[in-house]
Parts: C-alpha cells; structure tokens; sequence
C-alpha cells in the first residue's frame, strides 16, 4: 500500500493510524485467503484419494479376470530341452516329453562367384513356399524325383534390374523385399569363395522354397531352383518340423514353439533329448492366488484407512484433516463396506461370502485373511474361486458357455431358449472333382465370408483326391485376405471324390463360392452354395441379439449384455444360464463409478475448483476495494494533520501576538 506519511508538521502519525485501520479492514481479505487454502487442501487430498482408488483397482483386475484364479504353473526337469509357461485352462498332470527332431528352416547356397560386385544379371526372382515330398536327396544338396507342393501363402518376387544386380545388389534386394527370406553373402575360401545363402524364417517342412527365374540367363542359372526339376542352388539345412512324443504319443509341429499339445501350456522346444525323455509337472499356481487375495486385503485396508485418516478429527489439536465431515468420502467409505460385507448372489459357486475364504470383517472396519482357511479351499475346491471374485457364468446345458457381461448385467440366473441354431456356409460339388488343373485351368476365384480373392491351383495334375483337398485348403487358409479377417474352410471329399466345403464361420456371414476357370472342375459342375444361418433366441425371456455361434442379452433387460455360446444341440429350452458378479468385479465396478467422469470424486474436485475460481474472483475485487479504502484514509488523515499543523501554526502566532501586545501595554 504505497502512501505513507509521518505527519507534515502536526505530529500525527499518519502511517501508523492507517495501517491499524486497515488491519480491521482487511480481515475478510485473511479469511478469503483461508479459505483457499482449506479448499486446495481439499483438492489436494482428493487427489491422493484418487490414487489409492486407481492403485486398488490395479489390485481388483488380478481377481476381477476369471483367468488370473485358474493359472497354472509348468516344470519342467530339463530346462535345456525344454522350456514352458503356463496360463489359464490347464489340466494338472505330469507329462513325459522326449524331442527327437527340432523345427528348422531351410537354407540354399549358390554356386560360388569370383567377385561378388561383378555384374550377373537382370530379371524376376519368384519365391514360392511349400513342402517337398517324395524322391531322394543327394549328397550333393539336390532334390532327385521329388514333387513340390505349395503351401498356399503366395508367391512373393524381387526385381532385380542394373541398380541389384550384382551379388551384393541380389543379396540387399532380397533382404530389402521382406519376403521371409534372409540372404547373405559366405566367403568359403575356394577359387570362386562369394556363394549367396538363402535362408527361410520360417520354420517347418512346409517352409521349403523353389525360385523361378524370368529374365537373363545367367541370372536364372544361378538362382533357378525347382525342388520337383532343375535346381542351381546346394540345400545346406533341410526344412523340418519338430518332432516329439508327450506320453508316448508322436506329434509333429511346424514350430519350436506350440501351445495347442498340452493344454494351457506353451512350450519352447531347445534341444533334443532322443532316448532321455524329461517330465513336464504341471500343478495349480496356488501361490499366485494366495498372494492376489493378500494384496486384495492389503490394498483395501490401505485404501480405506487413508479414507479414514483424511476426514479425521484430532481431539487433541481440536483440528479436523482436510475432508473432516465430507458426506461425499464417507458415502464411498459405506458403499466399499457395502460390498465386503456382502453376498455374491445368482451364482453356481457355493462360495458366497469372503469369510467363506477367510477373509473376514473387523471391528476396526479392516480386513484380515486367514492363510488357512484359504489354502483348505484352494485344496477343496480351487474350481470355484472364480465365482466369488470375478463375473463368472456357468449354464446347465453342456453345450451352452458363457461367454462374457458388461457392466449393466445383473446378477441371476436366466432360462435359455433357441429358435434356430447357427449354421455354416457350404459348397458342395455336383459331381466327382478333376485332378488335372493344367493349360491354365487353374485360376480360381474364392469368396468367403463375404470376402474375395484370386488363388492358383498347381498348373498340373494331382496324384489323388486326399492331395488335391490338401493343397485346396492350405491355400484357402493361406491367403491373406482371409487370414487378416480371420476367415477359413475346412475341405474335405466323400468317397466318390466330391467335394465339400464350409466355412469356420457360423450365422448369416457365412458364406462360400467359387468362380475361375477351375472352379467347373473342382465342383465337377456348377455345385450348389448355401448361406450360413443366424442362431436366434431368447435370454431371459426377451429376443437376444446374435454373431456367429453367440448370443447375447438384451438392452434394458436384467440379462443385458450377457453373453453365451450356443456349440449345438437342439432348438427349444437349453437350461439356464447363471451369473454372478464376484467381490473383485463389484469393488472394480465400484472403483469406475468413484473415478468416473460424473462419478464423486470428479463432481467433488469441479465443485472446489469452482469455488476457487470464486474465490480468486472476490480476492481480487476485495483487494482492490481495500486499496481504495486505503487511499481514503490516507487522504483523510493527510489532510487532518494538514489542517492540524495549520492550526497550530495559528495557535503559536496569535500567541506570539498577545505576548507581544500584553508587553506593550505594560
């Protein structure tokens, strides 16, 4: 406040009576400012509320998730041959694993060159990927009356033209094309030392390459290679599956790497062990679930005490923390006491309550776990964990599943009832399929599941049907139009050679035909296509909406979103479907409601900011009534000490003058 004064010639003090006057008037100003520090102590306590709910939630989502209270843990007794991990869907049980073969990719080698910067020439490299069979395999590297059969993913080509065309150029061109296949460049010290190797990344028998060569001659006699005729380049590494038996049972894989042999299990094959097979243990990951439902108690104690210990009130400093009487925080306090102190209801589990686990209830308002009792469930009845924690489903129909719910299914158990079952598109031929695709009657149109694409047969002749199906699928299966989309067929031939075919889809997307020159002969004459059917039905009493073999609840039903998978049997009433909504997924659900947009916390925290932005408003106004108030009284008391030096001026001279006048009469 920049005017002062110490009086002019009265003796008043100016500043000092101004600053006492404004001290009075600036104490709604003080309680303005305390006021906003009140209320960013609010903010900030919310904030930290706000990070213990999403830390707790983090907590939920290892019980909320059905899968995460059905691990498994895999052991293997030699790590070097073996290697594993486990998820969800195991069956405990000990395996007997003995790897003959591992899965490798086949590599080529050229002939050797005198310099790998010398020209060799232009053209097209065309790769293609399959399988070799038949014939023998010569000490020299080459394939002797073998047949090659693709696998169906498509040819891929390099162009090669005066910028590649060296060794060097071949090399970085291949490698640049992103085909799947690596090449370098070996020196093996001969006359003629640079030789280009070939590598496929893909592992499997069905990985083996053949290279047609369309430009100039000596392009094509160094890198033409055709497993079924004339072949330039030395195979160095064969292209091989995995080979294996699991109790005694031989399976064969493209890769080193499978989890579809033992279920819920991946396993990672390292090296063979041919004579000296090695036990796979695979047990339940109880240690895993006894730690998810420690961390669940801990996180809720921590949670709920730090709710507690910011709306507390301190008898001894008389002083109320920063959310001392929020309704908003103690509503959240009672609704999480709500949940655990609960039933899970409408479910299949006999597991109804946390103490049934031996999670119980204190005094205090904490939570407190019986390592016991919780292992003597884990041992008893391990199955129905899910059902206390997490949304889980069960049906009375064996061919009925459930699938999955959303956040506005309700508790219950809802009757199933099918009108019409989900079915796949087919194509069926009308006679015997040909076996001879040659003279460019090999070109066939696919259309599946509403998608399309162009894929070639062999330009040739097939030794059988059971070949022919083969080759027809895996290049269905392999194109990637379908793949991407997720989309495939399943082939096969009646004994008289006709073909038939359906799509893995189920309902009204479902769909299959065939165009091209080659699809007369495939279908032995124009065949007849059907179109899936949808599975119809009712959850719950009302129409549930379907995708493929699902069916799903109604909107504004009880059953609203909940899901179920329909695999066969017969129309009409299928059982019920029973749904429950465990601890885990309720205190998550309840945790999304507190940190939503319009949830408490959110309507709290823009309340306070309002109220700060207010607050900041009225400051500013008051501060600047205060200056005005100041200057006022500045001015005020400035010109009372003004006026009161004059009068004392006059004082001191009328006194001056009647002295001097009483002197001059004496």
């Amino acid at each position: 406040m920049g005017l002062s004064s110490a009086g002019i010639g009265s003796g008043l003090d100016v500043t000092n009576i101004v600053s006492q006057l404004m001290s009075i008037e600036q104490r709604p100003l003080t309680a303005l400012t305390t006021k906003q520090s009140d209320y960013r102590a609010k903010l900030s306590a919310f904030g930290s509320i706000q990070s213990g709910i999403s830390s707790f939630q983090s907590t939920l989502k290892k019980l909320s998730d059905p899968k995460n209270l059905q691990t498994i843990k895999a052991t293997v007794a030699d790590t070097a041959v073996l290697g594993t991990s486990g998820g969800a869907g195991a069956v405990p049980g000990d395996y007997s694993i003995e790897v003959t073969k591992l899965a490798q990719s086949q590599k080529l080698a050229s002939a050797g060159q005198l310099n790998a910067q010398a020209v060799v020439g232009t053209g097209t490299l065309t790769f293609d990927f399959g399988t070799i069979s038949g014939g023998t395999l010569g000490t020299d590297g080459k394939y002797s009356g073998s047949a090659f059969s693709s696998n169906g993913a498509g040819s891929k080509q390099v162009t090669i033209d005066s910028s590649n065309n060296t060794l060097n150029g071949i090399r970085d061109a291949i490698n640049s094309a992103s085909i799947g296949v690596t090449a370098s460049i070996i020196n093996d010290g001969s006359n003629t030392p640079y030789r280009l190797a070939l590598s496929n990344s893909q592992t499997g028998e069905a990985s083996s390459m053949k290279i047609s060569v369309s430009g100039d001659a000596a392009l094509g006699n160094l890198l033409n290679h055709d497993p079924s005729g004339s072949q330039a380049l030395t195979q160095t590494v064969a292209a091989q599956n995995a080979a294996l038996k699991v109790d005694g049972l031989d399976i064969s894989k493209p890769s080193n790497s499978f989890s579809d042999v033992v279920p819920g299990v991946t396993l990672t094959l390292k090296k063979t062990n041919a004579g000296s097979p090695t036990n796979l243990s695979v047990t339940r990951d109880t240690d895993a679930v006894k730690a998810n439902v420690q961390e669940f108690v801990d996180g809720y104690n921590k949670l709920t005490g730090s709710l507690k210990s910011l709306t507390s009130y301190n008898m001894e400093s008389k002083k109320g923390a920063a959310l001392y009487g929020d309704s908003s925080v103690r509503n959240m306090l009672t609704q999480l006491r709500g949940v655990v102190t609960g039933t899970v209801t409408g479910g299949a589990s006999s597991l109804t309550r946390l103490s049934d686990v031996g999670v119980s209830y204190q005094a205090d308002g904490t939570l407190k776990l019986d390592a016991t009792k919780l292992q003597k469930v884990i041992d008893t009845q391990f199955d129905q964990l899910p059902g206390l924690f997490a949304a889980s489903g069960a049906s009375t129909d064996s061919q009925v599943s459930y699938v999955g719910s959303t956040a506005k299914t309700q508790s219950g158990s809802y009757a199933l009832e099918v009108s019409q079952l989900a079915t796949q598109g087919s194509q069926t031929g009308s006679g015997a399929a040909s076996l001879d695709y040659s003279g460019g009657n090999n070109a066939l149109q696919v259309s599946l599941d509403g998608l399309s694409a162009n894929i070639n047969l062999r330009d040739g002749s097939y030794a059988s049907t059971s070949e022919l199906v083969s080759d027809l699928q895996t290049r269905i299966n392999g194109n990637s139009t379908f793949t991407q989309a997720g989309s495939a067929v399943t082939i096969s031939a009646d004994a008289s050679g006709v073909l038939s075919m359906l799509s893995n889809r189920f309902g009204s997307s479902s769909s299959i035909s065939l165009g091209g020159t080659a699809a007369s002969l495939l279908l032995g004459g124009t065949g007849s296509a059907t179109t899936g059917l949808a599975l119809t039905g009712q959850i719950n009493g009302a129409a549930a909406t379907s995708l493929g073999q699902t069916l799903t609840g109604a909107s504004g039903n009880a059953a609203e979103g909940l899901k179920v998978s329909v695999s066969n049997g017969s129309t009409g009433a299928r059982g019920n479907v029973q749904y429950s909504q465990g601890f885990a997924y309720q205190l998550d659900q309840l945790a999304s409601s507190f940190l939503g947009e319009n949830g408490m916390i959110s309507m709290r925290t823009d309340g306070i900011n309002s109220s700060l932005k207010k607050l900041d408003s009225d400051k500013l106004n008051l501060e600047a009534k205060l200056g005005r108030i100041q200057k006022q009284y500045q001015d005020q008391f400035t010109k009372l000490d003004t006026t009161m030096s004059s009068m004392n001026s006059t004082t001191a001279y009328l006194t001056t003058q009647l002295t001097a006048l009483a002197n001059n009469s004496n």
